[in-house]
């Protein structure tokens, strides 16, 4: 299954969230496929170096580097050829939607469901859902 996995959920995942930790395993182990374009990069990378966020956190910033290092390698680097704005209510989510659609993704793993589920475009075979949904869905 081609995916693009939010930056909220990789966060998630270092913070010790099990579901986002599944997802970001199964990243690994290739049961999925995610996506990677320079915009979402840019989020990870910018996101990942504040340490504020993982002060709870039993990761370093170095080790969450190595983990970023690691799923980058299980990502299929995605160009953005078209852009499909307007679209979402927040601005800065619109590359997920054009990352997605680029590569092909069925799904869109994220916690912010509010913001990705109003879109005005739509997508046959794109669907948003969070990291316990498609947990979920996979165990069925």
């Amino acid at each position: 299954m081609v995916i693009v996995v939010d930056t909220n959920v990789f966060v998630a995942a270092c913070l010790g969230s099990k579901a986002s930790g599944e997802i970001i395993a199964s990243c690994l182990r290739q049961e999925l496929s995610p996506l990677m374009g320079t915009a979402l990069l840019m989020e990870y990378e910018d996101i990942l170096g504040r340490d504020e966020i993982f002060q709870k956190s039993n990761l370093t910033g170095k080790e969450r580097g190595e983990l970023l290092d690691i799923f980058l390698a299980t990502c299929q680097w995605t160009r953005i050829y078209f852009g499909w704005r307007p679209n979402l209510p927040d601005e800065g989510d619109n590359h997920l939607i054009e990352l997605a659609v680029a590569g092909g993704a069925t799904r869109i793993i994220t916690h912010n469901l509010r913001d990705l589920r109003s879109k005005e475009l739509r997508f046959d075979g794109l669907r948003v859902v969070t990291p316990e949904q498609l947990w979920r869905e996979r165990q069925s």
